[in-house]
């Protein structure tokens, strides 16, 4: 099975010839496995990361269903893609277009965060398939200018991330108003109960697709721990950054108010920053990126909602500011850089509470992460907890967040220390 190429998957001799033209040979193991079950029109609940392929597995099925089924007349929606962000909804918009060139399907996108108006346009002139944020969604089916009785395909990409998102009562009104006989297909990188629980819902009688994530890291990327107390993070992040072996660093942080304060205190220090997360509007978004991308911000902070949006070359370092709760999304972080051959720097900051964390991204990855001893704010007691046999996986940090031993005196030898270390990444 390895070796079969797209022609053996009965697919449109017009799509091959857009993947041939776009260079695509050999399907991922989930276009493999998901794409004959979508062209049966059964439904489907797959679990697979993003990055494996899964736009084309469902598009390349639903587009080459629906031109096959096209009537004359008015275009309908008919095709129905609901994805958590902003950012995914356009990806897999333009990918879409590409794989269903010429095969006379009309498809639009609908987002937050822009104006309405020329996607009201679209839709009055008449489409085949929406691309769609649930928010934006509902908001233009309350004003009447979309109806879902027509769909015959729905797909949730993202499915675990819009539920994290709080999505979850959005879909399920959304998902109310599509025909009871149309072909469902979900995916989602974790299988957790609510995921479960909301296939069965919607679904009906589904096969299903489990790829196997291959976890691994590049290795033109150096990977660093540094153990520090909560409260020293954004002293030792500062010290990190303002260094000029630093030139573009991708800054990741759990919430997007610790977002916003992080990018806020840097600006504050000299350090140009912004920040970047699902509460942004669309155009924030864009110009933060391209600031980003030109060089005119050297530090971009960002949530992992927005984190697979974002393809920028030239980042030098990626910072976990506080590791990722999902150790699969540190991969996922950490493969911003490093991009095209270059080499990259992935340091994280290792608090008490996030010592479990870093055992189970160094259990997937399958990799012992180097720690590094040698800065400013290292917390040896934080260290030492590192290879207990058992360990509380959280700990009530102390008043005040007070560090485990002493700060050198004097800023200037405090940033000798911190950028000492960092200095190999630009050779």
């Amino acid at each position: 099975m390895t070796n079969l190429d797209f022609t053996s998957l009965s697919l449109h001799a017009q799509i091959l010839r857009n993947l041939s033209r776009e260079g695509y040979e050999t399907p991922t193991d989930v276009q493999r496995e998901a794409i004959p079950i979508a062209l049966a029109g059964k439904d489907l609940l797959a679990t697979a990361q993003t990055g494996t392929g899964k736009t084309a597995a469902f598009a390349l099925p639903m587009i080459q269903r629906l031109a096959g089924s096209r009537t004359e007349g008015r275009r309908r929606i008919r095709g129905l893609v609901l994805t958590p962000t902003r950012e995914l909804a356009q990806q897999i918009h333009a990918g879409i277009r590409v794989y269903g060139r010429g095969m006379d399907l009309f498809a639009t996108v609908v987002v937050g965060g822009v104006s309405q108006h020329p996607q009201v346009s679209a839709l009055r002139r008449g489409v085949d398939i929406v691309v769609a944020t649930p928010g934006r969604l509902l908001d233009l089916m309350d004003q009447g200018h979309i109806r879902l009785d027509a769909v015959e395909i729905l797909v949730l990409d993202e499915a675990d991330r819009m539920l994290d998102m709080g999505f979850i009562h959005d879909i399920r009104k959304a998902v109310a108003k599509t025909p009871s006989g149309r072909q469902t297909l979900l995916f989602s990188a974790t299988m957790p109960r609510a995921i479960a629980t909301l296939a069965a819902e919607l679904l009906s009688q589904p096969s299903t697709v489990a790829i196997k994530p291959t976890m691994t890291v590049a290795e033109n990327i150096s990977q660093t721990v540094l153990f520090v107390e909560q409260g020293d993070k954004r002293a030792l992040l500062k010290d990190i950054v303002g260094d000029d072996n630093v030139k573009r660093a991708l800054v990741f942080t759990r919430t997007r108010y610790g977002a916003n304060k992080i990018a806020l205190q840097l600006s504050k220090g000299g350090i140009p920053a912004d920040a970047i997360h699902s509460d942004k509007t669309q155009r924030a978004r864009e110009r933060a990126l391209a600031a980003f991308d030109r060089g005119r911000v050297k530090v971009l902070v960002a949530t992992d909602i927005v984190s697979r949006g974002i393809d920028v070359e030239g980042i030098s370092h990626v910072i976990n500011f506080e590791l990722p709760e999902d150790p699969e999304s540190y991969v996922h972080r950490i493969g911003r850089t490093a991009r095209a051959g270059a080499c990259g720097a992935a340091l994280s900051f290792c608090g008490a509470h996030e010592i479990a964390m870093l055992q189970g991204i160094e259990k997937l990855t399958k990799q012992a992460i180097q720690a590094d001893e040698d800065h400013a704010f290292h917390a040896p007691a934080i260290a030492g907890e590192r290879h207990q046999p058992r360990y509380r996986k959280a700990r009530r940090q102390s008043s005040g967040n007070r560090r485990s031993g002493r700060r050198p005196a004097g800023r200037s030898a405090s940033a000798h220390s911190a950028r000492r270390r960092f200095q190999h990444t630009s050779r």
